[in-house]
């Protein structure tokens, strides 16, 4: 079974991620990353975007797709079992929830569910209780989407923010692939 790993721009999470994908190569999956192109080329203060792919690229044992026309045939030749963005920042949950595809990850997404197939969503960001509550609920109603559980991260300092348990990535996915949202938010 393959399932698409998409990454996006939310560099802070991005240290959770080897070891999720990690957990889904020994579960057995083909992985095919995928990054935005923000995530694929910027380099922060959590770390280089060229040490970051090569990481995912050796995990994966796959080279990755990063430009729109490289996902764009993820739909056409149904190359995926299931997809799954994490972490999912608050621009792209809500080019998802508009419809917009303007990036890889987008392009992905969009050409991934044209077959009819789980999307799953790690959120991370830091208005999922703000502006972007309402497009979490959109594509909570959206048919074939999934929700990695998510939770607040740090209500005191950070009211309005939402990240997603990376661990259940694997729980969730296999739950998707049965037609089932585990209970998407968590308390803490």
């Amino acid at each position: 079974m393959t399932v698409g790993f998409a990454i996006c721009g939310s560099f802070c999470t991005f240290h959770r991620i080897p070891a999720e994908l990690e957990r889904l190569k020994s579960a057995g999956y083909r992985i095919l990353p995928i990054f935005s192109q923000i995530a694929y080329s910027t380099d922060t203060r959590f770390g280089v975007a060229r040490e970051f792919v090569e990481t995912v690229e050796t995990i994966c044992g796959e080279k990755s797709i990063y430009t729109i026309s490289g996902a764009e045939p993820i739909g056409p030749k149904k190359l995926l079992d299931a997809l799954i963005i994490a972490p999912c920042t608050g621009n792209t949950l809500a080019k998802l929830a508009c419809g917009i595809t303007d990036s890889s990850v987008t392009m992905a997404a969009k050409a991934h569910l044209r077959n009819e197939r789980p999307l799953i969503l790690a959120v991370s960001t830091n208005d999922g209780l703000g502006l972007n509550a309402k497009n979490i609920g959109t594509l909570s109603a959206t048919r074939h989407i999934y929700f990695v559980p998510y939770g607040q991260d740090d209500p005191v300092s950070k009211t309005k923010s939402l990240v997603s348990d990376m661990t259940l990535i694997l729980p969730t996915l296999e739950s998707a692939l049965s037609g089932k949202q585990l209970q998407p938010t968590l308390l803490r």
